[in-house]
């Protein structure tokens, strides 16, 4: 899908995000999927959720025209390549209201976290964290590849609350990680949280951890 058809279905944003603009970016990660990379579709539900809340049902329908799907069950796998026509059109929608399009892609990565953490898989996640933040983001790459079909993902530890998050052929733009990152953290506690991603290359980002 060219850039013409994505303006058709109300991706215009001027902002860039690291020099890039987010049409660009968004057809550079299209062009690295494969029919085999997916998402649940709890994720699919969480962003129309979002947009919906913040800019009403016209915005949501605007968005859903994105996907090929029109209904989306939980714990089924639906293509990345929807994903992210519907979560960068669910953005540039949601931009103007949520104080830019970086701050719309962390506030569907914080749903992302809730809907997850709400699911059986999320809550088997937080019975192995037993209430601490470094046992959470030690289960991370588990909780991810229960929630997608593709990537990889480990931890490093500088000390017990500073470490990072390594994620390789992830196809999500750091801001959206950083929300997910943030509402893990902050869900058991965890105060004072700092989550800054640095993406060396496309589809590789590692994600710097730090709490009180």
């Amino acid at each position: 899908m060219d850039a013409s058809t994505h303006r058709d279905e109300g991706l215009e944003m001027g902002e860039e995000r690291g020099g890039v603009d987010p049409l660009t970016e968004l057809a550079r990660r299209l062009a690295l999927t494969t029919s085999r990379d997916k998402a649940r579709g709890m994720f699919f539900l969480g962003v129309l959720d979002v947009v919906r809340r913040v800019a009403g049902e016209a915005a949501r329908a605007r968005c859903l025209t994105t996907s090929k799907e029109r209904r989306f069950v939980p714990f089924f796998l639906y293509p990345i390549n929807d994903f992210l026509r519907l979560s960068y059109c669910a953005a540039g929608l949601l931009a103007p209201r949520l104080g830019g399009f970086d701050r719309a892609l962390e506030t569907m990565g914080a749903q992302a976290t809730r809907d997850f953490l709400a699911s059986a898989l999320g809550r088997t996640l937080l019975t192995a964290a037993n209430g601490s933040p470094r046992r959470l983001v030690e289960h991370l790459p588990w909780g991810y590849s229960a929630s997608v079909s593709y990537g990889e993902r480990h931890v490093s530890w500088e000390s017990e609350r500073k470490g990072c998050l390594h994620m390789r052929r992830d196809f999500m733009p750091p801001p959206y990680h950083q929300g997910v990152l943030l509402a893990v953290l902050q869900t058991l506690g965890a105060r004072d949280v700092r989550v800054e991603g640095h993406e060396p290359r496309l589809l590789d980002c590692d994600y710097a951890l730090a709490w009180e």
